[in-house]
């Protein structure tokens, strides 16, 4: 009979009986003295009994109901343990997949037949390696061509600026400008005469002698000249000796000799003389000339901007007389520079494609597949072969926001492969990167890490798992995580029983604790509790996500 029950009945009976004054021994609670007291008795007296009865069992009902699920409540939900001394180690771990340090895929962008290709799957090859060379005579042709526009332009460009040059109008010889034929803003067309330019300082004459002595004399020879009129003797030296002979009256044999005599300041074309070589005289007299008289003529067309060197001025040879300005000359240098420049870049864009007929390996590394061999034709894009760099290797593995300030490049970092049981590698966290990845309001951050000489059981793709431990405490007191709740508190077995939660187990009480360190199962205690103290609490996936998430920050 339960309790709802039992109330149900005594409240019918109440209400069918009469109100009675009822004298109890409240000094005996026994049965066999109430029967005593009461037998023989109305009805009424008798309803009144078993309204007692039924009280009294209620009472039994509630107090056995309670203390039974109290104790089934707290053997069912609480785990008991023991704080111990222990060594407690906080570590991050993740998965990621191995990768080669580097890698590459060797492509051309040329069309053609692989005249040749140095090495097979598997062979080591370094940076700059020849792998492959791709027939390139098309490419020669090319390039021969392209060099003949490079000679062609500089050979157009030189002229041009040979022509710039010439508009600063230049004497060929040294002198005197005698005269100057053009002014100042007058138009000049290519080859005009502008100026003249006699070099008086020497003068030469040219006399005949007979053939069989002029045959003796040589280039530099004393000559003597008499002039006429005042018959002064002036030294000279011969300056040349015609070859071909002359028939003069007589029929004397005669050639001509060049004679040159410094020009004391009074001698002009006019002056006649006569002059001896050695012991040979001159058959005739002649007349003197200018060694140098001559005509400067413009080489190019242009308006005159400039009279450098005027009539009456001493010039050298190569000196500027006047200076001329053209447009179109200063453009057709601008151009020629130009079409030089264009050809040059043709004819290097050539020799580079050149290079591409000869395909080298991009890195150091192993040949892990080979696509393409001598004898094939391969179209521009087509892939040839691939290289790995395995000289070390690298994973990549996410990290919680809540662990990423753990993290530091450098940290040594332990590595197992399902394909390699048995085995841990070493390995180094290299880079950390900022740029997260949120997921359900949850952000990872990728950590690089590199294993340094691999050993040769790793190969790229593999799966692996990582551990970076963050922090370790060394024989410090330490309860599972999930006996921490809320605000630090731990439920400890102290044999009082002052709560007065009818849940916790009889004498245990919350004690406030200093946490420390922690990892999934263990976390460490500052303060609070000692080594050997028993601890209760309620065992649940919740509770060691609390502690794992919000307060793991504290420790």
């Amino acid at each position: 009979m339960d309790e709802e029950k039992l109330n149900d009945e005594l409240t019918e009976v109440t209400d069918k009986s009469e109100t009675d004054e009822i004298e109890l021994d409240e000094k005996s609670g026994k049965m066999n003295n109430f029967k005593k007291k009461f037998s023989g008795t109305s009805k009424t007296k008798k309803i009144i009994a078993l309204i007692l009865v039924i009280v009294i069992v209620i009472v039994a009902v509630k107090a056995c109901s309670g203390k039974g699920k109290n104790d089934a409540m707290q053997a069912s939900t609480y785990t008991m343990d023991t704080a111990v001394r222990t060594s407690i180690v906080e570590s991050i771990t993740g998965t990621g997949t191995l990768e080669p340090a580097d890698k590459y895929t060797v492509t051309t962008l040329l069309k053609g037949d692989v005249l040749s290709d140095a090495f097979e799957e598997g062979d080591i090859v370094k940076e700059d390696q020849t792998l492959y060379q791709i027939d390139s005579s098309d490419m020669e042709t090319s390039i021969e061509k392209a060099q003949i526009s490079v000679s062609s332009a500089q050979r157009n460009y030189n002229t041009a600026v040979k022509a710039l040059d010439n508009l600063n109008v230049k004497t060929k010889v040294g002198g005197t400008v005698t005269d100057v034929l053009v002014e100042v803003g007058d138009e000049v067309s290519a080859g005009q005469e502008i100026a003249k330019v006699r070099d008086d300082s020497v003068m030469t004459i040219e006399l005949p002698f007979p053939a069989d002595e002029a045959d003796t004399f040589y280039i530099g020879q004393s000559a003597e000249v008499t002039l006429y009129g005042s018959f002064e003797t002036l030294s000279g030296t011969v300056a040349s000796v015609s070859g071909a002979t002359q028939v003069m009256p007589g029929n004397m044999i005669v050639k001509n000799v060049k004679i040159n005599v410094d020009n004391p300041g009074a001698i002009s074309e006019e002056q006649m003389a006569t002059a001896e070589v050695g012991t040979s005289g001159s058959t005739q007299s002649g007349k003197f000339q200018y060694k140098e008289n001559r005509s400067v003529n413009a080489e190019v067309s242009g308006e005159v901007v400039e009279i450098v060197n005027d009539e009456g001025a001493l010039v050298s040879d190569g000196s500027t007389i006047i200076r001329l300005e053209s447009d179109n000359v200063t453009d057709s240098v601008q151009s020629a520079s130009d079409n030089v420049k264009d050809a040059q870049i043709s004819l290097e864009n050539q020799y580079e494609n050149l290079e591409d007929y000869t395909v080298k390996s991009p890195i150091n590394g192993t040949v892990i597949e080979k696509l393409v061999k001598a004898g094939d034709t391969i179209d521009a894009g087509a892939k040839l072969c691939t290289i790995y760099d395995l000289s070390y290797l690298k994973m990549t593995m996410n990290v919680d926001e809540l662990d990423i300030n753990k993290i530091s490049v450098g940290q040594d970092v332990t590595i197992t492969a399902d394909a390699v049981e048995g085995k841990t590698f070493a390995g180094k966290v290299t880079k950390i990167n900022m740029a997260g990845t949120t997921t359900n309001g949850v952000t990872t951050y990728p950590v690089e890490v590199q294993i340094d000489n691999p050993d040769e059981d790793l190969l790229p793709g593999m799966n692996v798992s990582t551990e970076i431990v963050v922090s370790q405490a060394d024989d410090v007191i330490a309860i599972p995580v999930g006996a921490v709740t809320r605000g630090n508190m731990v439920l400890v077995k102290t044999g009082a029983n002052s709560s007065e939660d009818p849940s916790i187990p009889e004498g245990y009480e919350y004690v406030e604790v200093e946490t420390g360190i922690s990892n999934d199962s263990y976390v460490e205690i500052k303060s609070g509790i000692n080594e050997g103290d028993e601890i209760a609490y309620i065992f649940s996936s919740s509770s060691d996500m609390f502690y794992g998430g919000a307060m793991m920050a504290m420790g």
